[in-house]
């Protein structure tokens, strides 16, 4: 795949939460814990969510075509999309539902303790899929903090691999703690709020991942190659002016479209080998950079 890291994460993701959905499922039963049935069902939301984004990581490595000249690398996108739309609507709203249908129609729970285990257990392996997904994105994240590298990646994949496990980890605090809670005094109200609470931090993730996801899809401008692509032209003998530059996420690539003024007094093939070299000297110094566009032109 384009991304054995990702790839890696997506797995890693996959395996916890499919353990996690399986043991809070059967402690939800047992239990009659809001929360536990909150977390179970966003839990096995997030499998199918992974199989989506393996899905769409094997769809963005198809061949280009004459009817798609660049490629399928944005597809990732779209079923990155497809996954916030999942999380927010089979995981954040009706954990509220589930919540509300609680608070106003109360339900005992029983055995609490083999709750706060399960709990306790799904903290562990949710931890292990966190920090799966964290060593995945070191490379690619540097030195920029979390948020940073959150709000410039390419790798929505990954952006939804991490965002999934951080509210799930979230989410799983406050079931543990909501449930202690209702065991601690005997009121169910705070398993039920717990679910709701649980439903509304998959609601704001799925929002913020959405936000990020679609910015991606309708083509977002990779800010510091254009800066450094800019950069260079600038100290070019050749270059007299760079009149405009863009440099667009295209999935794992980038496309870059120059147009600069040149020295008036070059001959069209010098033009043309000044270009190429250029060109070249570009790909090298930014291995993402798969299409370069260069129009020589004296206005904008």
């Amino acid at each position: 795949m384009k991304d054995s890291h990702s790839t890696k994460a997506i797995l890693y993701a996959f395996v916890a939460n499919l353990g996690i959905a399986a043991a809070k499922s059967g402690a939800a039963v047992w239990t009659g814990s809001g929360s536990l049935l909150a977390e179970a069902i966003h839990s096995f939301a997030d499998c199918g969510n992974q199989v989506l984004l393996l899905v769409g990581m094997r769809r963005s490595e198809k061949e280009a075509t004459r009817k798609h000249p660049m490629g399928f690398g944005r597809e990732s996108y779209i079923w990155s999309m497809m996954v916030a739309i999942i999380l927010f609507s089979v995981g954040g709203l009706f954990s509220i539902y589930e919540g509300w249908s609680r608070y106003t129609n109360p339900h005992e729970v029983e055995n609490g303790g083999i709750a706060l285990f399960i709990l306790l257990i799904a903290i562990g392996l949710e931890t292990f899929s966190l920090k799966g997904a964290l060593a995945a994105m070191a490379a690619e994240k540097g030195e920029r903090s979390l948020w940073q590298w959150f709000l410039e990646t390419h790798s929505s994949e990954l952006m939804v691999v991490t965002g999934e496990d951080i509210a799930a980890l979230a989410g799983l605090v406050i079931a543990l703690v909501m449930l202690g809670l209702t065991m601690i005094t005997g009121n169910t109200a705070y398993d039920a709020a717990g679910s709701m609470l649980i439903g509304l931090l998959l609601v704001v993730v799925a929002g913020v991942v959405g936000r990020e996801v679609h910015s991606l899809l309708i083509g977002e401008a990779v800010e510091e190659v254009q800066d450094n692509v800019e950069q260079y032209l600038n100290n070019q003998s050749c270059v007299r002016r760079v009149l405009n530059l863009w440099a667009i996420n295209h999935g794992n690539a980038v496309m870059l479209t120059i147009k600069a003024e040149l020295s008036p007094n070059m001959i069209v093939s010098e033009a043309v080998q000044q270009i190429n070299r250029m060109e070249q000297e570009i790909k090298q110094n930014h291995s993402r950079v798969r299409w370069i566009f260069f129009e020589i032109d004296d206005a904008d």
